[in-house]
């Protein structure tokens, strides 16, 4: 499919159709990704550059880094990494957000990659533990029972965006304590 637009009066330009962010018309693409280190960051290392369920992409990536993170480190000091991971995401976000002209832009995923990895902490290393892990976190995340939704309304900028996946993070590491307790067999 290929768009006309008139540049000038006098000439036509002929572009390939490509979708835009509605809010600003940027281009979310490799070049944007690639532009700041903060947009390759917030961005998910590329994951949020997926077309549809970027959020669930950004989700999925989360999976080989934190396998990397186990190998190397113990749950514990995951869990604490995520700390200066959530800071550094805070400021990614803010700025890629700024950038594309949008309060919390679905291509942003640093906030499911960093939340993701806190719900990871705490199941095992196991195909089940991380498919429930999966499972709960995106469910809470695209739900965002209160207070998630009043925080992901109120809360402006980079922290708001990585504040309410925080949440929902919790929500899942919640829900996997209560189904060690009841079920402890479960996993």
């Amino acid at each position: 499919m290929v768009k006309y637009e008139r540049c000038h009066m006098q000439d036509l330009i002929i572009l390939p159709e490509i979708p835009k962010n509605p809010s600003q018309g940027v281009l979310l693409d490799r070049a944007f990704l690639l532009a700041h280190p903060a947009h390759f960051i917030a961005l998910g290392f590329g994951s949020g550059l997926a077309r549809k369920a970027p959020g669930t992409f950004g989700t999925l990536a989360a999976l080989p880094l934190y396998g990397l993170l186990a190998y190397l480190l113990s749950p514990g000091l995951i869990v604490a990494l995520c700390l200066p991971a959530f800071i550094l995401g805070v400021w990614a976000a803010q700025k890629t957000c700024h950038d594309l002209g949008a309060h919390d832009h679905g291509g942003v995923v640093i906030d499911e990659i960093v939340a993701m990895w806190l719900v990871l902490a705490a199941v095992p290393v196991t195909l089940l533990g991380w498919v429930v892990a999966f499972a709960l976190f995106r469910f809470f995340d695209i739900l965002k029972p209160w207070p998630i939704n009043w925080l992901d309304e109120r809360i402006p900028g980079g922290l708001g965006v990585m504040l309410d996946d925080l949440l929902a993070a919790f929500y899942s590491i919640a829900c996997i304590f209560l189904l060690n307790q009841f079920i402890p067999t479960w996993i």
